[in-house]
């Protein structure tokens, strides 16, 4: 499959991830200690990995215990990296977090050059620095009673970021043909399970408010927790084989999380008009305007990459 498929497909379920995690952070626990949500995401990819362990054909029997161990430490960073996402969701809008998120394709260009070995052109330095441009941009367009706020939300986006591009690059790094994806994603999945698990265990605050939730609902969050894990998957996959996959790590990143904050905004356009509850995005004037230079400069972006 092309990588440019799987980046297509990998951008649909990282939009409608964005809007369901939104949603169930404002609707359901009302901004308020989202990550009670890992209550839920922990046993599901627990279990998810365990099956994925056997599709995969034992082969992990024959595997290098190293390469295994840092499979399962790019899971647990990659759950390490949630709780700073969700503490961002508290804060902002799913749009904006999107675009915040333009800062994985430079950390990829940075340390794949670093460790993997990636080329790194002039060209390339000033298509990611356009693209970096476009956080700075939404907050100095942001009203000053609500900048400081924004600037906490970068904040948290910034650690997600760091801390999900170094498990990427683990698992890139790790990359071995002795085993198959199928085994690989199954440590990947055990270490994210794992560590939520483990979350929920050392934070009894967090736990307290997803039982609350749960029985406040009457189970109905249990809906939109299970489509944004099944959306989640695929992503994931998707993602994964798109990074192996493409020339660099940085291109299928920069590709990927590029586009996917142009369809998160008209996305969250449509939602709001049709389904305000889900779509919950600021229609007026200004945001539209600064969203759509935030989007050329993006699109700019992507074709000096690829040029």
């Amino acid at each position: 499959m092309s990588w440019i498929l799987l980046v297509l497909i990998a951008i649909i379920a990282s939009s409608f991830n964005f809007f369901l995690d939104n949603y169930t952070s404002d609707f359901y626990f009302k901004g308020k200690d989202a990550n009670g949500q890992k209550m839920f995401y922990g046993p599901i990819f627990l279990v998810l990995g365990v099956i994925f362990l056997f599709a995969g054909g034992l082969d992990f029997v024959s595997a290098d215990p190293k390469t295994l161990i840092l499979f399962f430490v790019s899971g647990l960073l990659v759950s390490l990296s949630t709780v700073a996402y969700f503490k961002a969701l508290e804060i902002d809008n799913s749009t904006n977090i999107s675009i915040f998120v333009q800062l994985k394709p430079v950390l990829y260009l940075i340390l794949g050059w670093a460790f993997l070995g990636d080329s790194l052109s002039m060209q390339q330095l000033l298509a990611f620095l356009l693209i970096l441009s476009v956080p700075f941009l939404i907050i100095l367009t942001t009203k000053k009673r609500s900048r400081d706020t924004q600037i906490k939300a970068v904040f948290y986006v910034v650690i997600y970021v760091i801390i999900r591009v170094s498990s990427d690059l683990i698992f890139v790094k790790e990359n071995v043909p002795e085993l198959n994806f199928i085994t690989e994603m199954a440590f990947v999945f055990l270490g994210k399970g794992v560590c939520d698990l483990l979350i929920m265990y050392t934070h009894p605050k967090w736990r307290k408010r997803f039982n609350y939730v749960l029985k406040r609902s009457n189970k109905k969050v249990l809906c939109p927790l299970f489509s944004s894990a099944t959306i989640g998957v695929v992503k994931t996959f998707a993602y994964q084989l798109a990074l192996l996959a493409a020339p660099t790590v940085a291109i299928a990143s920069a590709t990927t999380d590029s586009i996917t904050p142009i369809m998160v905004f008209f996305l969250g356009i449509v939602f709001t008009i049709i389904w305000p509850k889900f779509g919950r995005e600021k229609l007026n004037r200004k945001v539209i305007l600064v969203h759509l230079v935030a989007t050329i400069l993006v699109a700019l972006g992507i074709v000096l990459i690829q040029i």
